[in-house]
């Protein structure tokens, strides 16, 4: 028989939960309009909106609050966060942010000109903001089945080598500036990168003097996809596996509210001395002094602490176990979703969900917003809303992946609460075709899915029947 496990901590101090009735709920809706980012935090149940700084801070981090050095100058705490940062990624070279759009605002600004062309794995949505804003022209180079939904690819997040030396061919080296590589990979439903791949795409790009910079957020979770799946990797300890997938790039940029465990900062780091120092004197215009860089002493000891957390295989472990215990359930009840599970979310393939609906009527924001409807859930769309609008044409980018991302925060909901989800996700799958479309009432420049507005197309305004 199979032994079953707990959580890797127990529980010190909790925060009460509120659900509102139906009509509460329809109410706070229609106020967002029907955009689950424009919900005010006190009208939801169960929030899986996004990870992003969202993470139950330890004890120890706590404590470590009350030890931060809030010089203006050479903070002691400042130490601390460096010191971490090259014991367990290995750079040289650490400039903190406010949190990870800081870093790749610089990071944009300092290795971007107008006309360069930036290669990914997959699109994200701020990161190609940035690079787009400064001149850029972004090329996803993605394997194939990282669009499929349905394949069982251990590593989808994995560049596509041939698609990258034709683009190098196309365009020149000295066009791109660098080539980006998100380990995890997000928007392909939380898809790791394999190390093999990392080092192939680091040696390629080495022959043609490219930089390879990762988006490195969730690079823990990706550690431990390698430990479990790639050959070779099966005894290896987590921290071991990251410090071998950092030397096979030229730097990152880092959201410390993700892998980092805690509600804010971020970090850009890198192993060029020049680099650093243009990166030096950018950190201060956009953030702050280069020994704090947005945030305070206190932030940043808490998030030295949660490095160390981050990277003990205990608690890696538990953490994909409860993505994939909510996963599993889905599967299980023939939900469509993206598979392999991912490491920090179980994303919903809104296209085959709600089938009825054209990817113009929004499925994936349609479904969101039933969930909460529903529930009381908050999840994220992830798929048309979210891929904004070409900028030349004025068409809607339509990406194959059309999803609702149900996004874990680490160490904060137990499985009960996993429980609930998959019964409203189950629950909303047997009266699917119910559920109507959307039309974009309000419709931002700029990374609209954060404050875009919608209402339903059915004849009676209503999203679905009670």
């Amino acid at each position: 028989m199979k032994r079953r496990t707990a959580e890797p901590y127990k529980i010190k101090a909790v925060e009460p939960l509120a659900m509102l009735t139906y009509a509460e709920r329809k109410e706070a809706l229609k106020r967002a309009g029907y955009n689950t980012f424009l919900i005010d935090s006190q009208d939801v149940y169960i929030d899986l909106l996004t990870d992003s700084g969202t993470s139950a801070m330890s004890d120890r981090q706590w404590g470590a609050l009350m030890v931060g050095d809030e010089a203006y100058a050479g903070s002691k705490s400042w130490k601390k966060l460096e010191q971490a940062v090259r014991e367990i990624y290995g750079y040289k070279y650490v400039l903190p942010t406010h949190q990870g759009r800081g870093a790749e605002n610089i990071l944009s600004q300092l290795k971007i000109k107008q006309g360069d062309v930036v290669p990914g794995n997959m699109y994200f949505t701020t990161t190609r903001a940035h690079q787009e804003l400064n001149g850029a022209r972004f090329v996803d180079i993605i394997i194939d089945e990282a669009h499929d939904s349905t394949t069982e690819h251990p590593f989808k997040g994995n560049v596509d080598l041939s698609k990258l030396n034709s683009l190098i061919q196309e365009v020149g080296a000295e066009r791109i500036p660098y080539v980006c590589v998100a380990v995890t990979v997000n928007m392909a439903g939380g898809q790791p990168v394999s190390m093999e791949n990392m080092r192939e795409v680091y040696n390629l790009c080495k022959g043609y003097g490219i930089d390879v910079m990762f988006d490195a957020t969730r690079c823990v979770e990706n550690a431990y996809f390698i430990k479990e799946r790639e050959a070779g990797y099966e005894s290896h300890r987590i921290k071991d596996i990251l410090k071998e997938m950092f030397s096979y790039s030229d730097g990152c940029t880092m959201s410390g509210k993700k892998d980092c465990l805690v509600n804010i900062g971020g970090f850009l780091a890198m192993n060029d001395e020049e680099l650093y120092a243009r990166s030096r004197e950018l950190v201060v215009v956009y953030e702050g002094m280069p020994s704090y860089g947005g945030m305070a002493g206190r932030d940043m000891e808490a998030m030295a602490q949660g490095i160390y957390e981050s990277v003990d295989d205990h608690y890696i472990h538990h953490r994909i176990g409860q993505v994939r215990y909510l996963g599993q359930q889905l599967i299980e009840a023939g939900i469509p979703v993206v598979q392999p599970i991912g490491g920090h979310a179980v994303y919903l393939d809104a296209r085959k969900f709600l089938s009825h609906l054209y990817q113009e009527e929004f499925p994936a924001q349609a479904l969101a917003a039933a969930l909460y409807l529903d529930s009381g859930v908050r999840a994220m769309e992830r798929g048309i809303v979210s891929a904004g609008r070409n900028k030349e044409t004025g068409e809607h980018n339509k990406p194959k992946l059309e999803l609702v991302r149900l996004t874990i925060p680490r160490r904060v909901y137990t499985n009960n609460h996993m429980d609930v989800v998959a019964d409203s996700v189950i629950a909303l799958f047997e009266k699917r075709h119910q559920i109507s479309g959307l039309r974009m009432d309000y419709e931002p420049p700029t990374l609209r899915f954060f404050n875009a507005r919608f209402s339903p197309l059915s004849k009676d305004l209503e999203l679905m029947p009670e």
